[in-house]
């Protein structure tokens, strides 16, 4: 499908550099804020109560959220858990109160707006859980990580997968700076959504080097620059309807998904976006600045044929 076609080739790679800065610039300040500001880690890194509550009618996760934030609780995961009538609540570690004195407070408050709610079980979910789950988090973004560069290498060669990783990294790090910045909640969903991201992004350079390649064959008299800013506008109207129609999901999910979607929405957001514009400003700008050209991917064979033909025994 393509709702246009472009006659003339757009000038992407003429204001590679401007954007090769701004995008640097924007890197130095999500790794300053990572460093200076660090994650506010969810209870499932750091360790809390964990709370099981059923009430007889479908919970109102609002309700219950107000209810617990009044409590001085600011940031509490309250979700269903297996159906609509029982919830669950992470409360995060209160200095000088145990796991039963903060489920004791929050049962009795959740009692006086609704009697019938009754506690199922609690446990307490030590550091040492959590240091497990951001080890085996580390881990999972590092083998994908490595997966991708190992995936680029062996399809292209490694001037590509050297450029795709490193927008990869991009996305992943300003998403990470966005919620050191603003002090979002990290937790396990939104390692998913960062880990979603890296394949999602690694989708589109994917694409436009497979369109590079092509052109490399089909354009000989074409320079790099020209066969770099012709593969991106023939993947305009594709990128345009395919993530389009990818954030408007995500937005829905931003705006109608709830609290439990929320931070997991806004990290897929930042994501596509930033993964759109790391494909063509980063992905593709640092393949030229390596040097990409025709020979990396045509290896003369055997010639055959026509021994006038310059181009005949080449091989993608």
């Amino acid at each position: 499908m393509e709702f246009f076609k472009i006659g003339r080739d757009i000038p992407f790679m003429r204001y590679a550099l401007v954007f090769n800065v701004i995008s640097i610039a924007t890197f130095v300040l999500a790794v300053f804020f990572l460093i200076t500001r660090g994650l506010h880690l969810s209870v499932e890194f750091t360790g809390g109560t964990v709370m099981e509550v059923s009430y007889s009618q479908p919970a109102d996760l609002t309700q219950v959220r107000g209810t617990v934030a009044s409590l001085g609780y600011g940031d509490v995961q309250v979700q269903n858990f297996g159906n609509a009538r029982d919830v669950l609540i992470r409360l995060p570690v209160q200095q000088g109160k145990t796991t039963a004195q903060q489920s004791e407070q929050v049962l009795q408050a959740l009692k006086a707006s609704a009697p019938d709610v009754q506690l199922r079980r609690t446990e307490f979910v030590g550091p040492q859980v959590g240091q497990e789950l951001a080890t085996d988090g580390l881990k999972a973004l590092a083998f994908v990580i490595v997966g991708i560069m190992i995936y680029l290498s062996v399809r292209f060669e490694w001037k590509y997968a050297v450029a795709g990783i490193i927008a990869n990294l991009h996305d992943v790090i300003i998403i990470m700076g966005f919620f050191a910045l603003f002090q979002w909640e990290f937790s396990l969903s939104v390692l998913a959504a960062i880990l979603a991201v890296l394949g999602y992004s690694v989708n589109e350079s994917v694409v436009i080097f497979d369109r590079i390649r092509e052109n490399f064959r089909r354009y000989r008299k074409m320079n790099t620059v020209e066969i770099i800013n012709n593969s991106i506008t023939a993947n305009i109207s594709r990128t345009i309807i395919t993530h389009g129609s990818t954030q408007m999901v995500v937005l829905s999910m931003l705006l109608f998904g709830g609290e439990t979607l929320h931070y997991f929405s806004v990290a897929l957001t930042i994501g596509i976006l930033f993964g759109i514009y790391s494909s063509v400003f980063v992905a593709a700008s640092i393949a030229m600045w390596l040097g990409i050209r025709r020979e990396d991917l045509i290896k003369t064979g055997r010639k055959e044929g026509d021994p006038n033909d310059p181009n005949t025994g080449a091989v993608v």
